[in-house]
């Protein structure tokens, strides 16, 4: 494969930002470069020393004065919810009932499945996502064809097949034996496949029996290296619901905990009314947080308390996402800024560098891959965004007043979304200008 030398300016954090001043938490090149071969960064730094290290039929594309980053990762998104998303509705369960279940139904059609896969790909790709964690439906033939297009485009994803055996329709159940057997195949057919990463999906412990969140357990006591990916504590509702089903519980929490199901790969969607108990075996096991705000906010279901969760003695992990489609907007720029809003609205405050590192290597250490992706270092895959602060009028004029670089991201943040995108690579290869 030939090589790519990109240059621009060049972000890519190194830990957690722990003020706006904080300039030790990343790196910064003005005149920068990067260097890909066979889907890896080879060399990333000032564009001179680079240069020098490129062979001399590298392809090279100027990208100045444009920011580069690595690729966007989105911790939690629904690909069979395309069609719903923008859909009218009181609360998760009305829309869930209303909605969702209605067009999920529609993905045991294969050829539906794979037309929905490849609107889906193209929708990332153009908003610099290049890493998402993802709901299929309860149907085999959804994560096939899932896996299949992102396989196609050598893309790093993680997602599973949908477990749930009751409280949706018929079309939409499967049994504790089928959904293990199905998530069996799929791991069998799919995990380490090129980039595919397999997670165990139990949607959540109301549509889960006992006796299959029992053999969730077992996948994951059977696949310790896999994600486990699910949903809690979203909406008043629901945890209300959920204590109906499992009165034995302490709390909602104490489901997935009975069944052996929190641990450092396990990401629950949305976690906003946690209890201090809850939070304490959250941060004792290392299981995820995923905060969505753009979902929460357009269902009422409450706002997620990050800094409580984050500044504990031991804190909370903690990942972002869209949660397309209870997540009204696919872009994660579109993401951060109102979760920034959220934020605001607690007397919170999230810096721009907290923002993009959240989006970058935050979420690349929430998924445990952060020696794959997430940063601009030598060895990486070459999965990497780059930004036009300047893209639409209105940025433009801004741009005419901004002086620092966290200005700018503030800017990217508030009035970015994918016009904002001006190249999205996978694997060291340009995949938005080819859409």
């Amino acid at each position: 494969m030939t090589a790519r030398l990109i240059r621009g300016r060049l972000l890519s954090f190194k830990d957690a930002p722990k003020s706006i001043d904080d300039t030790g938490s990343y790196t910064y090149e003005e005149d920068g470069a990067v260097l890909m071969e066979n889907g890896h960064i080879v060399a990333a730094g000032g564009y001179d020393a680079v240069k020098s290290q490129a062979p001399a039929d590298a392809i090279e594309t100027d990208h100045r004065p444009h920011l580069i980053m690595p690729g966007f990762i989105d911790a939690h998104i629904h690909f069979p919810q395309m069609q719903v998303i923008g859909s009218y509705a009181a609360a998760l369960l009305e829309w869930l009932n209303n909605y969702t279940f209605v067009e999920e139904q529609r993905f045991s059609d294969a050829a539906h499945a794979a037309r929905i896969a490849t609107a889906y790909f193209d929708e990332l790709v153009r908003h610099g996502t290049t890493t998402a964690v993802t709901y299929c439906s309860v149907h085999k033939t959804s994560a096939d064809a899932f896996f299949t297009e992102s396989h196609r485009r050598n893309m790093r994803m993680v997602a599973g097949k949908v477990m749930m055996d009751r409280n949706a329709p018929p079309g939409l159940l499967d049994t504790p034996q089928t959904g293990y057997d199905d998530t069996k195949a799929v791991i069998a057919d799919w995990h380490g496949n090129g980039r595919q990463l397999v997670a165990i999906t139990p949607r959540f412990a109301i549509t889960s029996t006992p006796e299959q969140m029992e053999m969730a357990g077992t996948l994951m006591r059977e696949h310790p290296d896999l994600h486990m990916q699910t949903h809690l504590s979203e909406n008043k509702a629901e945890i209300e619901f959920t204590k109906e089903l499992y009165p034995w519980a302490k709390d909602y929490t104490d489901v997935y905990e009975r069944y052996g199901m929190l641990g450092p790969t396990s990401l629950f969607g949305h976690s906003i009314h946690l209890s201090e108990r809850e939070a304490d075996v959250m941060s004792e096991t290392g299981s995820v947080a995923v905060f969505c705000p753009t979902s929460n906010l357009f269902l009422g279901s409450g706002l997620f308390d990050l800094k409580t969760l984050d500044e504990r003695s031991k804190p909370v992990r903690i990942a972002v996402a869209t949660d397309v489609g209870g997540g009204t907007n696919y872009s994660m720029l579109r993401t951060i800024d109102e979760g920034y809003k959220v934020l605001q609205l607690q007397g919170q405050r999230m810096t721009p560098l907290e923002s993009f590192y959240r989006i970058t290597l935050g979420n690349a250490r929430a998924l445990c891959l952060e020696d794959k992706i997430g940063a601009l270092e030598p060895g990486r895959e070459a999965d990497i965004v780059v930004l036009n602060a300047a893209a639409t009028p209105a940025m433009a004029l801004k741009m005419e007043a901004v002086t620092k670089l966290t200005e700018e991201l503030f800017l990217l943040q508030t009035l970015g979304d994918d016009r904002a995108i001006v190249e999205t690579y996978i694997a060291g290869e340009p995949a938005k200008s080819t859409l």
